[in-house]
């Protein structure tokens, strides 16, 4: 493979490949250490050349779902990337000597990958959300970003797909032959099925994205970016949400702040995959 490297990562002699993407170490899981320029650069050349993989969108509520999982940590750490989403990955990352590391979140992502996508003609397969959610967002994003391609929409089931929703799934991409397949799911939900479905469906790359869906759609506010910045966006989602996410704010957060500080001041130690 041969493209056009991002600065960050000049150095590199070989082509670029998942594997030299260098990674910081959050409890051990690898957290990509790019920023949003990096990730974009990475993502024109995976689709000229060819790529395929997935890529995690990857905070706290993921660190800390891979320390139960090792499965899941495995998952994270064999992405094509797995950007840090929210801003006490990046500080790590910045700890740990990557001074370029920026935040790569979510909804962003997909918004700046939209708008690369009409000058360079990316088509897009939006999956997830509740019902009529994803062809919102098709409507949204073709609206906000004329002649883009949106090749198709799916809103899957709450439970697994069956045999027969499968089949539909894959004969629907097989047809329309998306570059890029966005899923909207919640994590772990999401990251799990694009480690399951990355040889079955017909996309060069699929990204997670979380709540990116319900984002763009309207169905929740964006925070403001002073919010963002301070790395209290959790916060402001708690607010919205708090019967659903109190556990995973309220209860993640202090275990995460207690296990980094121990990893930090190597009391212990956490090694990657």
């Amino acid at each position: 493979m041969s493209c056009e490297r991002p600065a960050a990562f000049e150095h590199q002699r070989k082509e670029m490949q998942r594997s030299e993407v260098p990674r910081a170490n959050v409890l051990g899981v690898g957290v990509s250490a790019i920023n949003m320029s990096d990730a974009l650069k990475l993502f024109q050349c995976w689709l000229g050349n060819g790529g395929k993989g997935y890529v995690c969108v990857t905070g706290v509520h993921g660190v800390m779902e891979a320390q139960k999982d090792p499965n899941f940590r495995r998952i994270l750490n064999e992405s094509l990337l797995t950007t840090p989403d929210g801003m006490p990955t990046v500080w790590i990352g910045k700890l740990q000597g990557f001074q370029s590391m920026g935040r790569v979140f979510g909804p962003d992502l997909m918004r700046e990958v939209c708008r690369l996508s009409v000058e360079n003609g990316y088509s897009h397969f939006f999956y997830g959300g509740r019902p009529g959610v994803a062809d919102r967002l098709k409507a949204e994003m073709t609206k906000r970003f004329p002649g883009l391609q949106v090749a198709g929409t799916y809103t899957p089931p709450f439970s697994s797909l069956n045999r027969g929703e499968e089949a539909h799934l894959l004969e629907i991409v097989a047809k329309s032959k998306p570059d890029i397949f966005w899923v909207g799911l919640s994590t772990p939900k999401q990251e799990r099925f694009m480690a399951e479905y990355n040889r079955k469906i017909q996309a060069k790359i699929m990204v997670g994205v979380g709540a990116a869906f319900d984002l763009h759609t309207g169905l929740i506010k964006d925070a403001p970016n002073w919010i963002k910045a301070s790395g209290m966006q959790w916060l402001h989602r708690l607010l919205q949400d708090p019967r659903r996410l109190w556990k995973r704010y309220l209860l993640n957060n202090p275990t995460f702040l207690w296990r980094i500080s121990l990893q930090l001041t190597r009391l212990a130690k956490y090694s990657l995959d």
